[in-house]
């Protein structure tokens, strides 16, 4: 290719917009890239025989981020959304740099978006006062484990990957948490409030959680194994494929609750509602 061809002017018409580039910005940066094959001249391309616009039968909201990338290497600013869209697109013209770079931004944000508001420290610091309340907070990934948190508000806190091993939690509160990933082995949770919470695959092997409140709260591939579960309210929870092997439902209510793959291996169900 000649070097006044490579820096000629192209115009593509993308789902109904115009874009105008050059050769070089198609072909430079992403030489592997489906677009620098469609301009290597070893390709005919479908132009518009009045305009020489070529077409390209894609959605047009995001070509212009395509072209700045080419140009410059730059990646716009995007919520997480557009960023998939955007990495669709790239995926479709085999933009690799670009997809990767899309990949690791959104990786970035989610790490940030896990990092907790408070330490340990300033928890237990908290904790000394009479009445606590975390709500709405990000505590996700701190230790808090074997700390007395009796009677803490949680409601609407995300708290994913937060260990609370051996916790005393009696009448806590996590009322629309997000604690997917969680830990609670051992802990103690009798009397906790759960309703709406997320708990997906939280581990709650041996936890004390006689008389909860987990109606319409999310259990999915939870591991329950000897929890106790005497007259638990699990209304309505989503109980898919979690594991209560040796758990004591004893009394508990679980109508309406989903258990399609749920392991109830050796468990205690004597007056447990299951209708």
């Amino acid at each position: 290719m000649g070097a006044d061809q490579t820096f000629s002017k192209v115009y593509l018409d993308v789902g109904g917009k115009i874009f105008r580039t050059t050769v070089d910005t198609l072909t430079h940066r992403e030489p592997e890239s489906m677009l620098a094959a469609m301009f290597s001249g070893r390709h005919s391309l479908q132009r518009d025989p009045d305009t020489g616009v070529v077409f390209i039968d894609r959605d047009g909201k995001y070509f212009r981020h395509i072209l700045n990338w080419l140009r410059d290497g730059a990646l716009a600013n995007l919520n997480e959304s557009e960023y998939k869209e955007l990495r669709g697109e790239a995926e479709y013209y085999q933009l690799i740099g670009l997809v990767d770079l899309i990949t690791l931004t959104l990786s970035n944000k989610k790490d940030h978006s896990l990092q907790a508001e408070l330490t340990r420290a300033e928890v237990v610091k908290s904790i000394q006062h009479q009445r606590v309340r975390f709500r709405g907070l990000n505590l996700s990934g701190l230790n808090l484990s074997k700390l007395d948190l009796s009677n803490v508000d949680f409601s609407y806190s995300c708290l994913k990957n937060t260990d609370f091993s051996e916790a005393y939690l009696q009448a806590a509160k996590f009322r629309d948490a997000e604690a997917g990933g969680s830990i609670f082995r051992n802990a103690i949770l009798r009397e906790c409030e759960f309703s709406g919470a997320n708990l997906g695959e939280a581990f709650l092997d041996g936890a004390n959680l006689k008389s909860a409140n987990l109606p319409d709260s999310c259990l999915a591939n939870c591991s329950l194994c000897r929890a106790d579960l005497r007259s638990a309210h699990l209304q309505g929870a989503d109980l898919t494929n979690a594991n209560l092997e040796g758990a004591n439902l004893e009394g508990a209510n679980l109508k309406g609750a989903k258990v399609g793959g749920t392991s109830f291996q050796g468990a205690n169900l004597p007056r447990a509602y299951l209708a």
